[in-house]
């Protein structure tokens, strides 16, 4: 037997540690996994595309056991991957995205095992694709301009606008569309009199000096299925700042005309419009929040 000199041992413990560091975790039985593969169960993995091959982030992956139970509801990562840990089973796994249509598979989740289900290509959904070109007017009585307001930090107070309208054009392609909306400051609506005054008033509002809040467009942005970022000006008590309304596309139908909807969610700071009013209780905490979150829901009817 030859003997083994210094170095060679030192370069003999580097080899065995690599080695050792490769080994799986405590508690799995394979280390090629997304995730650890419990000692009771296994694990299920894919990744969502669409038909051009991109990856689809934020789709939502539903893995239903033998009893239409949910066991696992999941979104997918940027990459458009996802992976779950489960129990030894057969489920059926559940794949949407809005703007595609869905996709179910049933699979197989085998003890110790990864079991995956590769690529999960989502097709269009030819039913929420952009309407054609035209001119849309806005039905007030079926739209709304909500908003929700932190109240001494701990519960929310819910608002509306009650009148307002607006415009959208609808254009080709799809990204040049615009959207225009002017709202009547004074009939905010809290559904608490008197609170509604002071909104009205200069601490807030102001209505006497800027009776209208105005939203502008500039620029539609896709992010694939009927996601998009509608990008615009708003100008309130007097200020106009920039502001990005994540928006989904919900479709066209025949009704009384024909009509397209759209719901739509951004969040706006007290202080860019100088609606800096605040009064604070103990501890320092404000009476009012200093962000507002905005929630719309829009439906339109064409008029050309």
């Amino acid at each position: 037997m030859l003997p083994v000199v210094a170095g060679q041992r030192r370069l003999w413990l580097v080899f065995w540690r690599k080695k050792d560091r490769r080994r799986p975790a405590r508690g799995t039985t394979d280390r090629h996994a997304l995730v650890p593969i419990p000692l009771t169960g296994g694990v299920l993995s894919g990744q969502v595309r669409d038909q051009q091959g991109g990856a689809l982030a934020g789709t939502e992956v539903s893995v239903m056991d033998p009893a239409d139970r949910r066991a696992v509801h999941v979104e997918t990562d940027p990459f458009g991957r996802f992976a779950a840990s489960l129990m030894p089973g057969r489920y059926r796994v559940r794949v949407e995205a809005g703007g595609y249509q869905q996709v179910t598979d049933v699979v197989e989740v085998s003890w110790g095992e990864h079991a995956d289900m590769g690529h999960i290509v989502l097709g269009e959904d030819p039913a929420l694709r952009p309407p054609r070109p035209g001119v849309f007017v806005i039905d007030g009585d079926h739209s709304s301009v909500r908003f929700v307001a932190r109240h001494i930090g701990m519960s929310k107070v819910y608002g509306r606008f009650n009148r307002f309208q607006g415009q959208i054009r609808i254009a080709e392609p799809f990204e040049e569309s615009s959207v225009d909306v002017v709202i009547d400051a004074a009939s905010v609506d809290t559904n608490v009199a008197a609170r509604d005054t002071h909104l009205r008033s200069a601490d807030f509002l102001d209505v006497e000096r800027f009776p209208e809040l105005r939203f502008s467009s500039v620029r539609f942005v896709a992010h694939g299925g009927n996601r998009w970022t509608v990008d615009g000006d708003l100008t309130l008590h007097g200020l106009t700042s920039d502001v990005s309304l994540d928006t989904t596309f919900l479709g066209t139908a025949e009704w009384n005309g024909d009509r397209v909807g759209a719901v739509a969610t951004t969040q706006l700071h007290r202080e860019h419009y100088t609606l800096n009013w605040q009064q604070t209780i103990a501890k320092g905490l404000p009476v009012v929040g200093s962000t507002i979150q905005i929630q719309l829901d829009v439906q339109a009817i064409r008029q050309s």
